[in-house]
């Protein structure tokens, strides 16, 4: 048992007969590895992403809830009329009539 983990430890078993098969296991074990950091790296980057985007569409949401209300606000008769008695204009004293048109089918 102990000269086992000795032999590990001095790495004897890459030097020894059959050390193209540990070899090819360790290039594989390696390109298994990097493989699986490099994927762990982009779902992190898609996560921080993801997390960017949302922020950003709250700020984008509020933004619009904002613009909405304001132009609600502009769309009022009271704030119209404000706004078109500075340029000079005033309501009609009088009310506006309706015309109607009768016409005649023979």
């Amino acid at each position: 048992m102990k000269n086992g983990i000795v032999a590990i430890l001095k790495g004897k078993f890459l030097v020894s007969g059959d050390a193209p098969k540990n070899w090819l296991f360790l290039i594989f074990a390696s390109f298994l590895a990097t493989v699986m950091i490099a994927s762990s790296h982009s779902a992190d980057r898609k996560v921080h992403r993801l997390a960017a985007l949302n922020e950003e569409v709250k700020e984008l949401r509020s933004e619009f809830v904002d613009m909405r209300s304001d132009v609600q606000r502009l769309k009022l008769e009271s704030t119209i009329r404000l706004t078109v008695a500075e340029e000079g204009l005033l309501p009609s004293e009088t009310p506006p009539k309706k015309i109607k048109v009768t016409s005649e089918n023979p």
